[in-house]
């Protein structure tokens, strides 16, 4: 198993350009305690309303709360809530300087009612529109600016009619030419539109509808149609609770599990997963141990109701709790474990391997550990440890991460800020 802390480690900010359909989220929470007299069904006493950036403003917003810098290309009516949206992407650190106004245009809102963490009804208010012809010749003509620093190209297509098969053709040539790579979450039964798209992320049933495929025919075959549908070098194909399959032009097919505690929503896991991929990809992480971050991060996020961000804190600890390994630490790859510890409450204990492994040295970091109030970080301080030693600490829940021997060790000490350091000799 590759030890995914040393690919965290790869993780740092990118330039991202996020194109597609913008929605505007609307939650709106309360209590329901009885039926209406008018006719059967549930009043909702709202407590409380909260309004969030769709689509793929819901992308924009994974990006953001992975570090990462992003500039949206989109469009926007001339309303109010045109007015709400743009102004929670501006406030959210978004570069909205490529949104334009459209007249006759009506962004699309998705009001989602919501009564103890369970979702009653969604009331969608929308107007389909394909974009105005002298509109998308103005956003061709502002290519240079708009592609100006971008490593990566998220598209999130949500049918609403900004995509044109025109528009999108002229997006996915023009990156290709400037060797910008071009990640299409799609949308519809024709996927020859994504032509030569570098990768392609539909889920299990837009994959087999875009085919005409029964369920009968292997998923294999319905991954290669489509890689042949669309140039592409790769496919990613994802499938809920059974995780999700890559696809390349040699038939070979890559199996990732899914890594989940509990499926809470999984509204807005799609978008995650696009902006999950990206960064791993414009950070050179190799495309086959990508995907296992993407199921991390799309775990984190079907745990929680709602269009869920997952930052890089939450995805270094769930990492990080996936295997044994992936807590121990030596100095090259200290990142995760930085971002894992970020705004928690922990301690450290200063250790040698020349301790005996007894039941008086488990029974004193039993009670260090505070009865798991709290995360006890192990730093052993020998040159060259003993192996069977970190192996019996990294087996013991007590004992949240390992730092190896470092020579920076008390440059971290000052980084991250321990409540307490203990010393065992």
């Amino acid at each position: 198993m590759v030890k995914l802390s040393n690919n965290f480690s790869l993780i740092g900010p990118i330039n991202a350009l996020v194109i597609g359909d913008l929605m505007l989220d609307k939650y709106t929470i309360g209590k329901v305690s009885r039926i209406s007299p008018e006719a059967p069904v549930s009043i909702l006493k709202v407590d409380s309303e909260k309004i969030l950036p769709g689509g793929a403003g819901n992308v924009v917003l994974n990006f953001l709360s992975m570090g990462s810098n992003v500039k949206i290309l989109s469009r926007l009516g001339l309303s109010l809530e045109d007015d709400i949206l743009a102004n929670e992407l501006k406030n959210s650190k978004a570069d909205i300087n490529h949104l334009y106004s459209e007249k006759n245009y009506k962004t699309p809102i998705k009001n989602r009612l919501i009564a103890d963490s369970q979702q009653l009804l969604r009331v969608d208010n929308e107007d389909l529109k394909i974009i105005d012809l002298e509109l998308e010749k103005k956003i061709i003509k502002d290519f240079d600016e708009i592609f100006k620093d971008i490593q990566i190209v998220a598209i999130s297509d949500y049918a609403k009619g900004f995509l044109s098969d025109n528009l999108l053709k002229e997006i996915i040539n023009y990156a290709n030419d400037k060797n910008i790579l071009t990640i299409v979450d799609p949308k519809g039964n024709d996927f020859s539109k994504y032509k030569n798209a570098y990768l392609i992320k539909p889920n299990f049933l837009e994959a087999y509808s875009a085919t005409n495929s029964s369920f009968n025919r292997p998923l294999n075959e319905v991954a290669q149609a489509l890689l042949e549908i669309t140039n592409s070098k790769y496919l990613l194909i994802t499938n809920s609770k059974d995780g999700m399959s890559l696809f390349d032009r040699k038939n070979n097919r890559y199996d990732f599990p899914v890594i989940s505690k509990e499926l809470k929503d999984p509204t807005g896991a799609g978008d995650t997963v696009l902006a999950m991929l990206c960064i791993c990809l414009a950070n050179n992480i190799n495309i086959k141990i990508a995907p296992t971050f993407c199921n991390i991060a799309a775990g984190i996020a079907i745990e929680q109701l709602g269009c869920a961000k997952v930052d890089l804190s939450s995805l270094a600890r769930r990492m990080l709790k996936i295997d044994s390994d992936n807590k121990i630490f030596d100095s090259k790859h200290l990142y995760a474990l930085k971002k894992a510890i970020k705004n928690t409450d922990f301690s450290i204990l200063e250790i040698s391997s020349n301790i005996s492994i007894t039941s008086t040295l488990f029974q004193n970091i039993k009670k260090l550990s505070d009865s798991g109030k709290k995360d006890l970080i192990v730093y052993i301080n020998d040159d060259n440890p003993k192996d069977d030693f970190i192996s019996f600490l990294s087996s013991l829940n007590e004992i949240s991460f390992i730092i190896l021997n470092s020579k920076n060790y008390k440059s971290l000490i000052k980084e991250i800020k321990p409540g307490k350091i203990f010393q065992m000799k």
